[in-house]
């Protein structure tokens, strides 16, 4: 792609004019009309629909007009970090984590970004699949995940532990649970995550041991459910107590137990490549196992 027809395109969408962008520009208007229908070709597809003498975009359109807006903003910030050592522009920092994990944790894996204002952050939920293919194709520039990944020779993947979080057995006040032995365990309410995460083989392991004798409500894999489940209906769970932090703290649950060797584990993966985004780095700097 010629970055020129780019360039006049992105100064159209502004205006909505050919004449006015062409005297602007000082070019004439059929050379300007020709650059944009190259760019047209190119991405086959109609960037404009003419209402009148206006040119209003398309939907390809507003979605060309948003990559040129990023593309010429970090031209212009590159121009004056270079000349004057400095960007008008925030640093853009994308962060994908799993829809699984819990929501408290990328709060506070991302608490260093929420008060610099030379920093933007986006935040992108998805499954692992999605996270990888993102990761592979540059669309962010971390992933967060509560499942290890490891890379070989014809893999890209580095996975690093940030932080074991020990895994309790939450429910409503009042239930008088003090042992993994309580007669109060046995016929109760549960909700669970899914019998493919270790967590959930985890608690059959000690359901069988102790015969809880549970009965299953709910099954959930995204933690930010296991939480308003475990809250609304009065069920026992098995979570991290980093997902129920603020309910903890304001007393509507209760850990009643740590469940021993049980941890949920939490990994940012990043590409293997010489250069990292900067931010990554200072963000994994206060991690350290």
């Amino acid at each position: 792609m010629n970055y020129k027809h780019l360039f006049y395109f992105w100064h159209v969408a502004d205006s909505g004019h050919l004449t006015q962008t062409a005297q602007k520009l000082h070019v004439s208007q059929s050379a300007l009309s020709s650059q944009i229908k190259q760019l047209e070709d190119w991405l086959g597809t109609p960037l404009f629909e003419r209402r009148g003498r206006q040119l209003v975009l398309t939907q390809a359109g507003h979605i060309a007009k948003q990559h040129a807006d990023r593309i010429f903003a970090e031209g212009e910030s590159l121009v004056q970090q270079i000349k004057d050592g400095s960007s008008s522009q925030p640093a853009v920092i994308r962060i994908g984590h799993a829809s699984t994990m819990s929501r408290n944790f990328v709060e506070a894996f991302i608490s260093d970004l929420v008060h610099q204002q030379q920093v933007h952050y986006r935040l992108h939920s998805m499954t692992p699949d999605q996270l990888f293919t993102e990761l592979a194709n540059h669309q962010i520039d971390i992933a967060l995940a509560n499942t290890n990944v490891r890379g070989g020779d014809k893999q890209l993947w580095q996975s690093r532990l940030l932080a074991r979080q020990p895994v309790s057995l939450i429910g409503p006040p009042g239930l008088g649970i003090d042992a993994l032995t309580s007669d109060a365990l046995i016929g109760r309410h549960w909700v669970l995550p899914p019998e493919n995460l270790s967590l959930r083989s985890a608690f059959d392991m000690l359901s069988a041991e102790y015969n809880w004798q549970p009965i299953i409500l709910a099954e959930a894999d995204d933690m930010a459910m296991l939480r308003l489940l475990t809250r609304d209906t009065g069920a026992l769970a098995v979570i991290p107590d980093v997902v129920v932090r603020d309910e903890l703290n304001s007393g509507q649950l209760t850990r009643y137990l740590q469940l021993p060797n049980v941890y949920e584990q939490f990994y940012a993966i990043t590409l293997k490549r010489p250069f990292q985004h900067p931010m990554v780095i200072k963000l994994l700097q206060k991690f350290s196992l």
